[in-house]
């Protein structure tokens, strides 16, 4: 059985995985918390150049709505990749999934809720 802290770096890696290999690059910085029955995970620096660009060049309102509106389908299409990800790490199938991004930060925000609290083994103490 995987410590807490062994289940969030592991949803850390496989979602840094999905996102090189799905959206075509990965975060510069990533961590995972597990809360009970929910998992948020916090990836930054996800925008492409082309989508930092889309951002800055299009007018603020068109640009941001435009990348949050392409982003969202994106992971709607692959979520069944994403709770199967998931569930592999936990234990446990996801029931929803919270998605939402900044254009200004290029931060990325996704929670999912779980059908239940992961178990989950005490870290040795040291």
């Amino acid at each position: 059985m995987k410590t807490q802290g062994e289940i969030e770096a592991a949803v850390c890696k496989g979602m840094s995985h999905f996102e090189q290999e799905y959206m075509g690059r990965g975060p510069k910085d990533i961590r995972a918390h597990l809360i009970g029955d929910l998992l948020v995970v916090r990836l930054q620096g996800v925008l492409t150049a082309a989508e930092q660009h889309l951002v800055t060049t299009l007018p603020a309102e068109k640009g941001r709505d435009l990348l949050k509106q392409v982003r969202s389908q994106l992971i709607e299409v692959a979520r069944p990749k994403l709770d199967a990800v998931v569930e592999d790490i936990t234990g446990t199938k996801p029931v929803s999934l919270h998605h939402d991004i900044s254009t200004l930060t290029g931060e990325e925000i996704v929670v999912f809720t779980l059908a239940e609290a992961p178990c989950y083994r005490e870290a040795k103490k040291k």
